[in-house]
């Protein structure tokens, strides 16, 4: 069967947003993609996280199912994003449930037949369970009366081989388009760059479907990308200084490293949590649910964290481990200022970022086509970590978007603009590295790490190197005037760029490969940043925990602004904790700070705030003006 579509106006849609979600207005291409996906159309969306993707299904999934289409099938990999986002859909007054593990097999029987019954305006679901047979044999029911208005296809870059989180289940997903003709599909992702866009489209069989992309600039976060020197402190520091008492993410590569990292912010005071894959579920779990319920939390974690995670009010993101690429660097720094104020993203970078990531794509057992594909991702990746311009520009130059005006646009918001770091010629150093172990090869027929080959040529006379004879080599003491880091920089160039490899067999030894002719020729150019120290502490010392009890308000606030914005944060937290919901799908702190701005007396002071639909002017608005009173 092929449903009929009525013709769904944009004063319909206008006016479901306004009632169900409290907005007056639509943000960026909302609208266009509400008005063609409401109507019947297939959708391609790339939109940054934060950009509201989830409106964008949301609201045509209402229209339709009003207009008799019946219900709209959200495929997601998460199961977080699952119950936040129908836990905040019940919060508006639209009947909305998901289906996964988490449940009985009682409680998904009953969400079945209600489904049956075209009692569910959204359905979420994960990809395994959509393709399941016995779940197809429902969506069939359906389709045949005429009751299956929409699917939305969330996180739609794990369909893609060249994607950042690809996940095979995805690809199953083409039976939606072959079983159920007509029924209009939209594929929404935040992070796709040119070759992963191809790949969606073409797995999912969208080449029909319209296009919709935003921009991908996130204006509201500050980029800073620094060299690692004892990193674990440059990141206390980083939370400190610009970030007390604020909730954050810190990604580490290891679990080890997740649960020390996590260990030291404790010690200074920060409450940390750790979050990876070993520990056990309900301690995970349990870790979880205090990230996004309690305020100031910093969670500590593997990337297998945050994907899905609605939590507006994370002000920071701190890499302490290189990413693979820079889709995987932009996903998850994109966690970052979701509601739209100040937020930060911090990363430390070194040479063992560089070589283990290189080591883990030429151990990889994939083709030599994919695993090229990976080394040109690192690659980006490492030049935006070296840039020397604006970081903004490089970051949307790699998904296909021009920044300003050209050579020379700064952001002023990235660290490179608001402080631009001096540049030297690093060709001469490189030449010297490679002939140094050239060299090295040559004389004794062995290979050596990194340190070996830096202390040869800056001429210290190690007890390895004179073991080995090494201060008979020719380019003994030639690089003298370069110091370690100068050195270090240089060798994170000539991996990402395959003039040297790492052999992880015998112990992260360098050796030379085909491209180092070109170095070594002076064909090619290696022009390097010049080191940019931490610049000192603008705050005085503070004791530990002392960020608990401060209290920030997303707009400006006079002092009884700020005790009614406490008194409101303190009341939507008992709320969330009776309705086991994150603070923020009560309200998010933007609305409560226009609350306390407005200081309202009746309910008709409460009409036009951001945030405050229908369902929730009639849930709350008695409470809020009574907290607001007595505040």
């Amino acid at each position: 069967m092929i449903a009929i579509d009525p013709s769904i106006s944009s004063h319909t849609l206008h006016a479901i947003l306004e009632e169900v979600f409290g907005y007056a207005q639509f943000r960026g291409p909302q609208q266009a993609i509400v008005e063609h996906v409401a109507n019947g159309g297939d959708a391609l969306v790339l939109m940054p996280t934060g950009g509201g993707k989830s409106l964008c299904y949301q609201i045509p999934a209402i229209a339709r199912q009003r207009a008799g289409l019946g219900v709209a099938l959200v495929i997601s990999p998460l199961i977080a994003l699952m119950h936040d986002q129908v836990g905040a859909l019940h919060e508006a007054g639209v009947s909305a449930e998901f289906l996964n593990s988490t449940l009985s097999g009682e409680e998904a029987y009953q969400i079945e037949q209600r489904l049956l019954r075209g009692d569910i305006t959204c359905l979420y679901a994960a990809p395994e369970r959509v393709t399941n047979p016995r779940f197809l044999a429902l969506l069939d029911s359906l389709y045949e009366r005429n009751q299956l208005s929409l699917f939305a296809i969330d996180e739609a870059h794990c369909v893609s081989q060249w994607g950042h989180d690809f996940r095979p289940e995805y690809r199953a997903l083409t039976v939606l388009h072959e079983r159920y003709v007509g029924v209009p599909r939209m594929a929404l992702t935040a992070t796709a760059d040119d070759l992963t866009r191809a790949d969606i489209v073409e797995r999912l069989q969208l080449q029909d479907a319209e296009a919709f992309v935003s921009s991908f600039d996130r204006p509201n976060i500050r980029y800073t990308i620094v060299e690692k020197r004892e990193a674990v402190q440059q990141l206390l520091r980083f939370i400190e200084r610009e970030h007390e008492g604020d909730a954050g993410i810190v990604y580490c590569q290891s679990r080890k490293k997740v649960e020390d990292v996590a260990q030291t912010l404790v010690d200074a005071g920060i409450r940390a949590l750790p979050y990876h894959a070993g520990l056990d579920s309900k301690v995970r779990q349990v870790h979880q649910n205090r990230f996004l319920r309690e305020e100031g939390i910093v969670m500590v974690a593997t990337i297998a964290f945050g994907m899905g995670i609605d939590k507006p009010d994370v002000r920071f993101v701190a890499h302490l481990d290189m990413p693979k690429n820079i889709e995987g660097y932009y996903q998850e720094t994109g966690r970052a200022g979701r509601d739209g104020l100040p937020a930060y993203a911090w990363m430390g970078y070194g040479l063992q970022d560089v070589v283990n990531q290189r080591r883990m794509i030429d151990e990889s057992p994939a083709g030599e086509e994919f695993k090229q594909a990976l080394r040109g991702k690192l690659d980006a990746l490492l030049g935006l970590a070296e840039a020397t311009d604006c970081r903004r520009v490089r970051l949307l130059a790699y998904f296909g978007e021009q920044l300003g005006d050209g050579p020379g646009y700064r952001c002023q918001n990235c660290d490179n603009c608001l402080n631009p770091p001096d540049i030297w010629d690093g060709t001469d150093a490189a030449r010297k590295l490679l002939s140094t172990i050239y060299r090295i090869q040559q004389s004794s027929g062995m290979s050596f790490g990194a340190g070996h080959v830096m202390d040869i040529l800056r001429g210290k006379t190690t007890e390895k190197v004179t073991q080995h004879g090494h201060t008979a080599l020719s380019t003994f003491g030639l690089g003298a005037e370069f110091t370690e880091i100068q050195l270090r920089g240089v060798l994170r160039q000539l991996i990402a760029m395959g003039a040297v490899a790492v052999d992880a067999e015998a112990f992260n030894t360098l050796r030379l490969t085909e491209q180092s002719r070109a170095v070594l020729r002076g064909e090619v150019q290696v022009q390097l940043r010049e080191s940019v120290s931490t610049p000192a502490s603008r705050n005085k010392s503070k004791r530990p925990g002392a960020g608990s009890a401060v209290v920030k308000a997303p707009i400006a606030l006079d002092g009884e602004g700020l005790v009614r914005y406490a008194a409101l944060k303190a009341w939507r937290a008992e709320v969330a904790r009776e309705h086991n919901l994150p603070a923020y799908v009560i309200f998010h702190d933007a609305t409560l700070a226009a609350i306390a701005k407005r200081a309202p007396q009746t309910l008709d002071d409460l009409q036009g705030i951001s945030g405050i639909g229908a369902k929730k002017l009639e849930a709350y608005a008695q409470e809020v003006l009574r907290v607001v009173n007595q505040g």
